[in-house]
């Protein structure tokens, strides 16, 4: 194995590692919050087109974490759609933060945590070869 196929290695296992890892806090959220989100004060939506926490859950749930899973699978599989599921799970988990802060504002430490994390899918996404290129790390 060369050098290159090496660290492709270990980026696709550190990028797999946290996009699993932030699939499974998107599914427990996404299911925290579809089952009723107890504990969550139902004023940080006010001014929000939500009533309440279903529809913000099961977006959290299936696109979030759906991303995240995907992108998971494909950097274990060394699929050469790694590269771009990783950057499109980035880019999910940036836009669903970025909105949640303007819908609720700032709450949470897990909130720029979350962020820190989307930033840096996208940045162990970008360092591996794109589709198109040939990769021995097997």
């Amino acid at each position: 194995m060369t050098a290159t196929a090496r660290r492709s290695s270990g980026i696709r296992y550190v990028l797999g590692s946290l996009l699993t890892f932030g699939a499974l806090n998107a599914a427990y959220g996404g299911y925290y919050g579809l089952s009723g989100a107890k504990g969550v004060p139902l004023e940080w939506l006010s001014g929000s087109p939500f009533r309440d926490y279903f529809i913000p859950s099961l977006i959290l749930l299936v696109v979030v974490g759906g991303s995240f899973l995907a992108g998971a699978i494909a950097a274990f599989a060394n699929s050469r759609l790694a590269r771009t599921a990783g950057l499109w799970a980035g880019v999910v988990v940036l836009v669903w933060i970025s909105v949640q802060l303007g819908i609720i504002g700032y709450v949470s430490w897990m909130q720029p945590v979350t962020a820190v994390g989307g930033i840096a899918v996208l940045g162990l996404a970008w360092l591996l070869p794109g589709q198109g290129a040939r990769t021995t790390a097997r």
